[in-house]
Order: structure tokens, then sequence, then C-alpha cells
């Protein structure tokens, strides 16, 4: 039985985690939450490892606030730039396979087909900056045993979510207004920790890996698809341009992921997003 170590346990990704790494017999888990641990606190995180002694290491903590982002860019690069390479650093003290995860909005807003992991990045706005930086750190420190995984519009049952959010607006309001030129997938963060630990488990090469649920759409039909799932009849959504619903931080119009990569190596061919959602729901 090989020992994981899970950072950020408290959050949507690293509880799911949890829960689908404790469904099976390979693994002995030992988790922190943010207020057990922070992953800024470079003799806390040397403390853990010395402790568990971990095979491998999942990081599901990060600062995910993108337009706050904006104004706290220093706090942004502290947790998802510097501490992701040292945590990797740490990793590879131990001999310790290393998994962290990124996010779409690295890549340059220049295509119109699915991303690859070699296409050109171009950060838009300054969490995806802290994200890059997060990546190179890490490849930079622990290239020979470190996994990246790229995905975006991730949600679950548990934490704050797009998801979560539609379905208390639409049960509080009688219009919304939902932006439809942003073209993304969606990924249910079961899904995702599924795809993540067969990704250890695998004989694949360290690198960077992209996920998401299959298929592609906007934020307002993801948010249709939503209403209609929960049966909310009484909330009228209209789509909007990005121009009119303003946000500090940039969002790129395009970022569907190429998932070829991924599935070759974890051998997890992802569902069409639309039966992911279902799922998430029906758990709920």
């Amino acid at each position: 039985m090989k020992k994981l170590l899970v950072f950020g346990a408290s959050g949507q990704l690293g509880r799911i985690l949890l829960e689908e790494a404790k469904a099976q017999t390979d693994w002995r888990v030992f988790a922190y939450t943010r207020s057990q641990l922070d992953i800024t606190d470079q003799e806390a995180l040397e403390d853990a490892f010395a402790e568990v002694q971990p095979d491998f290491c999942i990081n599901c903590a990060a600062y995910t606030a993108v337009d706050r982002a904006e104004h706290e860019a220093d706090k942004a690069m502290l947790v998802n730039g510097t501490s992701a390479g040292r945590l990797a650093s740490v990793a590879r003290q131990y001999n310790c396979a290393f998994l962290h995860y990124s996010t779409d909005y690295v890549y340059a807003n220049t295509y119109n087909r699915p991303l690859l992991e070699t296409d050109t990045t171009g950060p838009s706005n300054a969490y995806a900056e802290s994200k890059l930086a997060g990546e190179q750190a890490i490849l930079d420190a622990y290239s020979e045993a470190s996994f990246i995984i790229r995905t975006g519009w991730v949600y679950s049952e548990y934490g704050h979510n797009f998801v979560l959010s539609m379905l208390r607006l639409g049960r509080e309001r009688e219009q919304l207004r939902v932006v439809y030129d942003q073209i993304g997938g969606p990924t249910y963060a079961r899904d995702l920790a599924r795809a993540s630990l067969s990704l250890l488990q695998s004989e694949a090469e360290p690198g960077l890996y992209n996920y998401a649920n299959a298929g592609a759409t906007s934020w307002y039909d993801f948010c249709l698809a939503i209403h209609e799932l929960a049966g909310i009849e009484t909330c009228a959504v209209s789509p909007i341009t990005s121009d009119g619903y303003p946000s500090p931080a940039k969002r790129p119009h395009y970022s569907v992921l190429n998932t070829h990569k991924m599935v070759s190596a974890s051998g997890q061919l992802p569902r069409h997003w639309r039966m992911a959602l279902k799922e998430c729901m029906d758990r709920m």
C-alpha cells in the first residue's frame, strides 16, 4: 500500500480526492487542510514530509480568487508560484512523485481549437500568471517526477463554484444574465480526482497534462443545463457578452482543452460534461 500525502484537503477538489483515494485499497492517505498546514510555511511542509515519508504527493492547495488576484498579485504568486516550487523541492528530497494542478487560463488567447500542452502560453490575468510561475518553478525544481494537470471550470457538490452559484441564484432571482462568448470545458472534480489517481498509478512520463470533461460549452449554456437538471423554471436567463459583465480579471474567450495525452497516459476517457454534471447534481 502506497502512502499518499494531500495538501489543500478541505477544498472542493481536495475533499473529493480524499473520498476517491480512500475508496481504493491502493492508498494509505494522509491529508492536511489549509487550517492545519499553510503551504507557504516551508518548515511545516518539511515536517509533514518527514512525518509521513510519502510515496506520492498531490497539491490541491491554491489561491483561486481570480478577480481578487488582480489586487492581491503578490499573495497569489506566493501561494501558486513560489510555494508550489518549494513543495516540489521537498518532494524531491523524499523521492516522492508530485502532482499539482494548474489552469487553462495559462494559454495564449489566440487559438480556436482544443488546446495542446505544447501550445504557447500567455496569461491574461494575475491569477494565470501565478499558476504559470508555479508550473515553471515545479519543473525547475523536480521535473523528473512531477505531474502538472491543467484544468478549468472545476465544480463539485462542495465549496464555492459556478454550479452551486447558479443553483442558488436561479432560486433567488427572476432574471440572470450570463456570459455566452467565453467557451470552455466544465470539469467535474470527481472525474478529475479519478483521472489524477490513475495517472499516478500509471507508467506515464512526468510533465504537463490537460484534463476536462468532454465537449465544450459557454457559461450561458452551462447555466441553462444546470437549471434544466434542477427543474428551475422561474428564472429567465439571458446571454450577454463579456463586455456586458466587466470583471477585474480578463478571461480568455476560448479555453477548451485537448485531453488526448491524458487519456493515453491514465487510461481514463473523459465522459461528456453533461453526464458528469448530472452525477454531481444527483449527489447533491
